[in-house]
């Protein structure tokens, strides 16, 4: 991939870059499904954590679980559940701006000091168009779209999945290489400079030749 194709992935919509990963191993927990659709959203996360080459952990030390996903039917839903106001502070206003424009997804994120992300808050509401999609493939996509901060455009009109050939969605080839270099050690664990694209791509390209 060339550094345009993965600087994209990191600037945003007012043009800034800011690329960040995972600080500390990750403690997932999930809200609003049964046993057996927790443990498929956890193994998609232990998935893609292992292709990173991060770490899980049964708890944080400072916060329990730093990975919160709540399924939803509604984002009322979320406004009535006690206590959501202390993990989203402009919760009102989040909640009115995913109602106007129809959204069944939101991600929000918490950093350390460093820039690394330290917890990241999940919510998937479950419209007609998520309905659809097996839960297997709706957890690995909300997976990856987590194991990174991407651009809030980065996919916009497409999908970091794709079909494999028996049918069941798999994580296209450049966004896997793309987690793999963000998580190589000799990487930042933040970056705002989009020089940091330069070096994903040369990172991205050495994963292409082993491969």
């Amino acid at each position: 991939m060339t550094q345009d194709a993965v600087t994209h992935y990191f600037t945003r919509a007012d043009g800034s870059y800011l690329f960040a990963r995972w600080g500390r191993p990750i403690a997932p927990v999930v809200f609003g499904v049964e046993d057996a659709t927790v443990s498929i959203v956890k193994g998609a996360l232990e998935a893609v954590v292992a292709l990173a080459g991060h770490q899980m952990a049964e708890t944080d030390p400072e916060l329990g679980a730093n990975f919160m996903m709540f399924f939803i039917r509604d984002w009322d839903e979320v406004l009535a559940t006690p206590n959501m106001d202390r993990l989203l502070p402009d919760l009102a206003e989040i909640i009115t701006r995913l109602k106007s424009v129809d959204a069944n997804q939101y991600r929000a994120f918490r950093f350390d000091a460093d820039g690394g992300i330290k917890a990241s808050f999940v919510f998937v509401r479950m419209d007609a168009d998520l309905s659809r999609l097996p839960a297997d493939t709706i957890a690995l996509s909300q997976a990856v779209q987590t194991i990174l901060l991407w651009s809030d455009q980065a996919f916009l009109g497409q999908s970091p999945l794709a079909a494999g050939t028996d049918g069941a969605a798999r994580l296209k080839p450049e966004i896997a290489a793309i987690i793999r270099a963000g998580y190589d050690p000799v990487m930042p664990v933040c970056a705002q400079d989009s020089t940091h694209g330069l070096r994903m791509a040369a990172r991205v390209a050495v994963l292409e030749h082993r491969n």
